[in-house]
């Protein structure tokens, strides 16, 4: 099966390949070349967990710079 690339690089990916992925609106793909040129299309795994928001809950307060308050969101020492 073919699809037309638009003039922003973009392809419409067919249903049956996404459902076979797995792949629902709004999820990510990662294609890889292989060594024989071939792209290899996948589902992306998910980058990392959600944030556990209840660690920093009540931990700023109104003395903290706008960086500060960052580096305390991010968890940096």
């Amino acid at each position: 099966m073919a699809s037309k690339v638009t003039s922003d690089g973009r392809v419409t990916i067919p249903r049956d390949i996404l459902d076979t992925l797995g792949v629902a609106p709004g999820e990510e793909i990662d294609f890889k070349l292989a060594p024989d040129g071939a792209v290899v299309l996948q589902k992306a795994e998910p980058r990392s967990a959600p944030r556990d928001w209840e660690k920093v809950r009540g931990s700023a307060d109104a003395g903290l710079s706008s960086g500060e308050l960052m580096q305390l969101l991010r968890g940096d020492d």
